[in-house]
């Protein structure tokens, strides 16, 4: 071989080598520090357009209004007990609301989860909540390995939530309030 080409080869290994030691850094350093959680209904809500005028404004409150309240907006009232928010009570998540707006909230370690949960007990598609026809809302452990609790008791098929219950998936407790 010439000394042009283990010259090349040396390099290349050495660049394959930095290249490894640089995502090893990346993995240990994300399993140190955790995923980055971001508040994602702020920018939605900021991204968009706001329609001006009369008929703007009913169809942003129409557009604004959940699933389960749209048919209610001429008079109707809105059901004493539904929740309106998801509430963190318990893990690193603590504090953390999320309006409840009639669509699915999907809990796991997957950063497209609405709640991305940094535990080690989460699966990466842990559990979801979603409302049903009636505006009940319902959890589904969504296969995980470690299982979701509703009030201690490890969940086996979709079931309702009674407001204030909480759900556990690993060190995070979650619970549905007014």
């Amino acid at each position: 071989m010439s000394e042009l080409t283990l010259t090349v080869m040396r390099l290349g290994f050495l660049a394959v080598l930095w290249l490894f030691v640089i995502v090893a850094v990346q993995v240990i350093r994300s399993d140190l520090f955790g995923t980055r959680v971001t508040q994602r209904g702020a920018r939605r809500e900021a991204a968009r357009p706001q329609p001006s005028g009369r008929q703007g404004g009913r169809q942003a409150a129409r557009q604004a209004a959940p699933p389960q309240q749209r048919g209610q907006q001429g008079g109707g009232r809105q059901r004493r007990n539904a929740p309106t928010k998801l509430v963190v009570t318990e893990g690193t998540l603590t504090g953390t609301t999320v309006a409840l707006q009639g669509q699915t909230i999907t809990l796991g370690r997957a950063h497209d989860s609405t709640i991305v949960l940094d535990d080690d007990y989460a699966s990466s598609r842990h559990a979801r909540i979603y409302p049903d026809q009636g505006g009940q809302w319902i959890v589904e452990d969504l296969g995980s390995t470690n299982g979701t609790y509703l009030d201690r008791s490890r969940l086996t098929s979709p079931t309702p939530i009674p407001l204030g219950t909480p759900i556990r998936i690993g060190k995070t407790v979650i619970e549905l309030r007014k």
